[in-house]
């Protein structure tokens, strides 16, 4: 029996969040999580998060897992809210830790701040198993956009984070610090390596030219033979220098700054400060 998965989509962030369960059992995990953030107003909300945890509810289903497949830079996760509604656990890939220590000098976060992966109940390293219910599935680390992203792989599905979007966008970006477009490469070597019929789930879709419909679904072989920037038979340099110049030409995601001192405590807020409110800091003239 596969496993099955249902999608959640944040139309704001363009974020695709997941509910996949074990097809034997009651037990499933939410992957990619989102909390509403207004960036004008510094308000949040956990009614996105309340859909999935509702699902999740409504099927009496058991949470195993709050699984992340890196610290994203375009969306707040809602993995602490989701953790203590559903009494589950957080897991994401073990190198967290270099983008902790990467973004907390950036942020000035201070010795108060644990870069050793605390926040996170479970840290993945590449191959380690992934259970959920009768279901084994394993987290592989797929490395590019950010030093720590993790391909979380259920039966013959695939969660790729930002690794790749559909083959008409083509790959994420590999300028952010610890990124690597070389990196990139031989992670989504890894994930050709599935079988041609392993269907791929991402974490984001943004509507290229020409397209009317959001998709979140694809599969290895697809990819393969379609994705504009990283096809079969494209080679790592030819690679490196489309990736690399495409970078040269973004601008920052809107909820960087919020999203990467939040996201890099495991979806905590920084700590409330001696007159009880949270801040979150803006860098000038650094990133």
């Amino acid at each position: 029996m596969q496993p099955q998965v249902e999608v959640f989509f944040h139309a704001p962030t363009n974020t695709a969040s997941y509910v996949v369960r074990d097809s034997q059992s009651n037990a499933c995990a939410i992957i990619d999580s989102v909390l509403d953030f207004d960036s004008a107003s510094g308000r949040t909300s956990t009614v996105s998060a309340e859909g999935i945890a509702a699902y999740v509810e409504k099927n009496k289903l058991r949470c195993d897992w709050i699984l992340e497949t890196h610290a994203h830079a375009d969306h707040l996760s809602a993995a602490p809210y989701l953790k203590e509604r559903l009494n589950s656990r957080m897991g994401i890939g073990a190198k967290i830790t270099m983008v902790q220590n990467v973004f907390g000098k950036i942020f000035n976060a201070g010795s108060e701040f644990a870069c050793d992966g605390s926040q996170f109940d479970a840290l993945f390293e590449d191959e380690s198993e992934v259970v959920i219910g009768a279901l084994r599935g394993r987290a592989i680390h797929t490395p590019g956009h950010t030093p720590a992203c993790m391909t979380y792989i259920f039966g013959d599905l695939a969660f790729i984070g930002d690794t790749l979007f559909m083959p008409d966008y083509g790959t994420a970006r590999c300028d952010f610090p610890g990124g690597n477009a070389r990196d990139m490469y031989r992670s989504v070597q890894k994930l050709y390596a599935l079988p041609p019929e392993t269907r791929l789930f991402l974490c984001h879709d943004y509507l290229p030219p020409g397209r009317t419909e959001y998709r979140w679904e694809t599969t290895v072989a697809d990819q393969k033979g379609h994705n504009i920037h990283i096809r079969e038979g494209v080679s790592e340099d030819a690679f490196v220098q489309i990736r690399t110049k495409r970078d040269s030409t973004l601008n920052m995601p809107a909820l960087i700054i919020p999203s990467v001192q939040v996201n890099m405590r495991g979806g905590n807020f920084p700590p409330p400060e001696n007159n009880g409110v949270t801040y979150l800091k803006l860098p000038v003239n650094l990133l």
